[in-house]
């Protein structure tokens, strides 16, 4: 396959971004859309240009890291992470723009990277658990009702890749903040901090700088883990919630 890539390039977050062009030949549609970019970036060097600087780890579809704009979409064409995009899903002589999330709490560092602490923050607000140190406690000395638990697994499967802000026209990051709530809130472990973990992951959201929610859905569908819209509504209620709560102390 031969393929056109406009691809983004920022030099480091002060510096001012442009588009930039690039031919690769000799593409196979098994490759993944992160071996593509490896082809390109080895093309660059042997020409003695800066290589395209992007994110991944695992290439696995685990950690999230891997997260670009494809031709306007969250991780592409697939609802997928962007490293289990293959390049099968594109056809010999395509264009294809390449760009970094675009949102203003996740600015970018250089080219297809971009800062994505604010999820860290907004985690470490509140998504956690009270549990005491000492031996393990036996597996089954908690029931956990079977509804719960598969709450529980659908939204502990969010692995904050961003596609959800990125994907969002107001940038929120309502879904990625529900899914952390939900996950623990609805399980008896998470109980201890169900009130203050909600408003306080919330309040951090909010100062973060990502926008504002109106349920566009856009989220949703972006989602490669498929964590449901419904999701953010959940979140809502145990937000009132624990507002009134607080109210009548």
């Amino acid at each position: 396959m031969k393929l056109t890539l406009r691809v983004w390039r920022q030099k480091n977050a002060d510096a001012e971004g442009a588009m930039s062009t690039y031919e690769v030949d000799g593409i196979s549609p098994d490759m993944s859309f992160l071996e593509m970019l490896d082809v390109l970036n080895e093309q660059l060097i042997l020409s003695g240009e800066e290589p395209v600087a992007f994110d991944h780890d695992c290439r696995e579809g685990i950690c999230g890291a891997c997260s670009l704009v494809i031709n306007g979409d969250a991780h592409g064409p697939e609802r997928t992470t962007t490293c289990q995009l293959h390049m099968r899903s594109f056809q010999d002589g395509d264009t294809i723009d390449i760009e970094p999330w675009r949102a203003s709490a996740f600015p970018v560092i250089k080219d297809l990277v971009v800062d994505r602490s604010a999820f860290d923050r907004i985690i470490q607000a509140g998504g956690y658990i009270t549990a005491p140190t000492g031996s393990a406690p036996e597996a089954h000395a908690t029931p956990v009702p079977k509804a719960d638990a598969d709450f529980a697994f659908e939204h502990a499967e969010c692995i904050g890749c961003g596609a959800c802000v990125a994907a969002c026209p107001n940038g929120a990051a309502m879904l990625f903040t529900s899914a952390k709530v939900n996950h623990l809130n609805v399980l008896p472990q998470g109980a201890p901090e169900r009130e203050t973990r909600v408003l306080d992951m919330v309040a951090q959201m909010d100062a973060e700088g990502f926008g504002g929610c109106t349920l566009t859905g856009e989220c949703a569908t972006a989602c490669p883990k498929g964590i449901p819209l419904m999701s953010i509504t959940s979140m809502n209620k145990e937000w009132l919630r624990a507002t009134r709560k607080a109210g009548r102390r």
